[in-house]
């Protein structure tokens, strides 16, 4: 590794080496053997048909409850297309996806964040504020490993928002792409599961996270009245989405090497969060941060001395970078930084933490 060589921290993706690229060569294959037709037609918006069925049958819901997207983002998209009102209230975490903040955002929303504690938002916080008035059309959760935050809603507040849902009259949109990405700690249900098919909840999800990012496959789950108004959009925009994609991603998890190439990503990334907890404590002992279970990103907070907004150029001028904490606030985080360590191989680790703690101290912080 050479001293010009960026470590990069920033982007939530996983490294090549952690990638089966071997079983999606054979589920390619198998998708342009098997089914053609299907996989290399335009298909409908709903999506590749075998994996709606699957994922529908995943989720213990009917079919027409399930659309298959290119990516989370772009259901996210249609989501709060359909949902957003200029000037109407949104709940989101507060420190929450910049892209989730920029699509609200542009669609004029009245976003209103709430704190978000280790073990996921403050319920109490938001019942507060519903107490107060406060009537949002939903409220946006990262339930499993947050991201930015690395941080998972506990089971008592995931039974908590959905009563406060029932109570005050919004949806749940459970943004939840990380959920298979678990290396501690135990499983815990999904706010879809536990509504028990009251319609409170609009769960999504993606392969991008398990499979392989270039994949691009999403989906959303919501009652059959939401994702037929998803569906009239998908089609008016695409008439449907990549069903090759789609096909391979359904040939992968039948063939029997998902669950094996999770388990390789989970094994590699529980490595990595050790290394990068242990950098951290000897590089930069004032940084305080806590070990996720799972997932993609850690959440590290600097003396206040430090600003994040200074510290980047001077972390890239020594070869390594971050996610500034601000881009995730709407307002604060000037001393906070998103680390993602699923890209960097461990023995980048302690050298970017090394050139990171350089940075710091180039401050005079």
């Amino acid at each position: 590794m050479t001293a010009s060589e960026l470590i990069s921290f920033a982007r939530g993706a996983p490294s090549l080496d952690i990638i089966d690229v071997d079983g999606l060569k054979a589920a390619a294959d198998a998708a342009l053997t098997k089914d053609p037709g299907a996989a290399l037609g335009y298909g409908t918006a709903v999506g590749y048909l075998p994996l709606r069925k699957r994922l529908a049958d995943l989720h213990g819901v009917a079919e027409n409850q399930v659309l298959v997207t290119n990516g989370s983002m772009q259901a996210d998209a249609f989501l709060f297309d359909q949902l957003v009102t200029s000037g109407q209230p949104v709940v989101v975490e507060r420190p929450t996806y910049d892209r989730t903040l920029l699509g609200l955002r542009q669609r004029e929303a009245d976003v209103r964040p709430v704190s978000l504690e280790v073990d996921g938002i403050d319920t109490e916080e938001l019942a507060e504020l519903l107490a107060g008035g406060l009537r949002p059309t939903f409220a946006h959760i990262i339930p499993n490993f947050q991201n930015p935050a690395g941080y998972t809603l506990s089971l008592a507040k995931r039974k908590r928002l959905l009563e406060l849902a029932e109570q005050y009259d919004f949806l749940i949109f459970e943004d939840d792409p990380y959920v298979k990405i678990r290396f501690a700690g135990e499983p815990l249900p999904t706010m879809l599961e536990l509504d028990e098919g009251r319609g409170r909840v609009v769960y999504a999800s993606s392969f991008s996270k398990t499979v392989a990012p270039g994949t691009r496959v999403g989906y959303l789950v919501g009652t059959p009245e939401l994702i037929d108004k998803v569906r009239v959009a998908a089609t008016n925009t695409y008439i449907s989405p990549n069903m090759l994609a789609q096909a391979i991603v359904h040939q992968f998890a039948i063939s029997g090497r998902f669950d094996d190439a999770v388990a390789t990503v989970n094994a590699a990334l529980a490595e990595r969060v050790q290394v990068l907890c242990d950098s951290l404590a000897e590089q930069l002992p004032e940084a305080k941060f806590t070990a996720p279970e799972g997932g993609y990103f850690m959440w590290v907070e600097l003396p206040e001395s430090v600003d994040v907004a200074k510290l980047l150029p001077a972390a890239e001028e020594r070869g390594v970078t971050f996610v500034k904490g601000t881009d995730f606030l709407l307002e604060g985080g000037r001393s906070t930084m998103r680390l993602a360590y699923s890209g960097v191989r461990v023995d980048q680790i302690p050298e970017g933490v090394a050139r990171l703690a350089d940075a710091v101290r180039s401050l005079g912080a």
